[in-house]
């Protein structure tokens, strides 16, 4: 077993278990809520089969985004990218070239908190692909009233 921040152990005991993807989410969810800490909406494109979608989990963990609130979207399109946004303003984060393909070639259950503690700890410009613009009304997540 891995030594984990109390952070990484907090995430462990909400999601069951501590996996690359999950920890993938949360990072997002961070970068998510630093740039919209009011009004923040998540679309993800993850789909619903693992081990993709522990990212969801990892996203509402950190981003404050839940499917109880109802202001996140799981979307079937198997890629490991989320977008966030407010009235105004958009942003776009998906996994740099060439990462999902390390972490599916190197992940066992045996090193899983070891990976994810790496992708944990590693530089964001090193994991994700983050761009800007204007929310568009497309695919938004519409609050209950």
């Amino acid at each position: 077993m891995v030594s984990l921040p109390e952070e990484l152990e907090a995430l462990k005991r909400f999601h069951g278990h501590l996996g690359p993807y999950v920890v993938i989410g949360h990072r997002m969810g961070q970068i998510g809520r630093e740039r919209f800490p009011n009004n923040i909406w998540a679309v993800v494109f993850t789909g619903t089969k693992r081990p993709l979608s522990c990212t969801v989990d990892g996203i509402q963990f950190s981003s404050q985004c839940t499917l109880g609130k109802g202001n996140i979207t799981v979307r079937e399109e198997n890629t490991v990218k989320a977008e966030f946004f407010d009235e105004k303003r958009l942003l776009s984060i998906e996994l740099a070239e060439g990462i999902r393909e390390r972490i599916d070639a190197t992940t066992a259950k045996d090193n899983e908190e070891l990976i994810a503690l790496d992708l944990y700890m590693a530089n964001p410009t090193d994991l994700f692909k983050i761009t800007e613009g204007e929310s568009a009304q497309t695919g938004r997540v519409l609050k209950l009233k």
